[in-house]
């Protein structure tokens, strides 16, 4: 790969004709428009917090260092951002009015209303560029190694980059979105930021688990493919099923594993009254310590319990229990396990010693029996074993 540094190019230069498409959140072009500033296997432009935007134009206005950027030419002769994209947006947005910075009195200042002088210096700021020139392949290497730095690329949006085409556009236009009205209800059930193509991730796992594939398999058979169809279906599918499943919205959904759980419970049929009936009286239980695998629970028809880690008896619930029903058995002479005491066995006036028995529920969990020193009792550790929900 060649590269060559260019040290001409100004902050003007490189912002004549900057276009920011506030609908996607993206730089577009700059350079008289012979500059592409976000590619497709580009990030989003994520500096637009108030904060790391601000910082870049406050080092202009300082005189100081904003570092190199990289730029890579095409074959056509046209130039992309291959790193500092973020930089040339936040620039770009700050001289076209898009945001304001406040002043060393706490004034409020767009670009054009700076002092003439202050203008100046950031529009003839000198930027250090090196344009790259080389096969696709070494362009996307040389780009996932310089975004080491900074903030690092995540999983997915290194993927947007190697397999970057058709496919990878239309997809960032659906779930890469911000300004899609759909994503505030995906919201509820998908964790992460949407610029930083969390969406996208997870719309890509949940088709590519149901057929067994892996993303970058899938990414790379669709790359040249300009639908999305499949992909966009099926996390609506998902989407759909799920709310239309469990008729509440709590915090605790964001994340679950829906696609996983679309694939195993879609086609069984449920009584929706039922599930919500069923969630909400679960969730209020203090016992099951953890809640978000409350969904799954009661689409598995409420047979695995290991999936909510029901919340043991305290050793100072179990202790009471067992003094409460030894005292008891030695009065009436029997033992001090219940099950024992009843029938004709060798251990019917058996007293166990503590660390010899298990604390159990004497109305099952599952049954709508509390974790309480009400409903607690000791029994012989055969007996605890053997009982089950009965």
């Amino acid at each position: 790969m060649k590269t060559t540094l260019h040290t001409e190019w100004t902050v003007a230069d490189v912002c004549k004709g900057f276009t920011y498409n506030e609908l996607e959140g993206r730089g577009l072009f700059g350079l008289g428009g012979q500059l592409t500033i976000q590619p497709e296997y580009q990030r989003h432009y994520i500096y637009n917090d108030g904060k790391r935007d601000v910082a870049v134009i406050d080092s202009l206005l300082k005189g100081y260092p904003i570092g190199l950027f990289y730029f890579n030419r095409t074959d056509d002769g046209r130039l992309e951002v291959l790193d500092g994209q973020q930089r040339i947006t936040s620039i770009g947005r700050f001289v076209t009015g898009k945001f304001a910075i406040t002043d060393t009195h706490g004034n409020v200042q767009y670009f054009s209303s700076l002092p003439l002088e202050q203008q100046q210096r950031i529009s003839q700021a000198s930027l250090l560029i090196y344009v790259c020139e080389g096969e696709e392949r070494e362009i996307k290497e040389w780009f996932q190694t310089i975004n080491i730095a900074g903030v690092p690329l995540n999983e997915q949006e290194k993927r947007n980059a190697v397999y970057s085409g058709e496919f990878v556009t239309a997809a960032k236009r659906v779930f890469s979105n911000s300004r899609n009205a759909e994503v505030q209800k995906w919201s509820h059930y998908v964790k992460g930021d949407v610029k930083r193509q969390d969406y996208l991730e997870e719309a890509l796992r949940w088709v590519c688990d149901s057929r067994q594939v892996s993303i970058d398999d899938y990414m790379s058979r669709h790359r040249h493919d300009s639908s999305i169809s499949e992909l966009e279906g099926y996390f609506r599918s998902v989407i759909d099923w799920v709310s239309a499943t469990f008729t509440m919205v709590e915090r605790d959904m964001c994340g679950l594993e829906w696609g996983r759980l679309y694939e195993t419970y879609h086609q069984t049929p449920y009584d929706i009254d039922r599930v919500t009936e069923r969630v909400l009286a679960l969730r209020a239980d203090e016992s099951i310590r953890c809640p978000r695998n409350v969904y799954e629970y009661v689409l598995g028809g409420e047979q695995d319990k290991s999936l909510l880690q029901i919340r043991l008896f305290e050793e100072s619930t179990k202790r009471a229990a067992y003094v409460r029903q030894t005292e008891a058995a030695k009065e009436r002479g029997v033992s001090n396990c219940p099950l024992c005491a009843v029938g004709d066995n060798a251990n019917r006036t058996r007293i166990y010693k503590f660390n010899e028995m298990d604390a159990d529920h004497v109305t099952a969990w599952s049954k709508g029996g509390a974790t309480s020193v009400e409903n607690c009792e000791m029994l012989c550790r055969t007996h605890n074993r053997s009982k089950g929900n009965r």
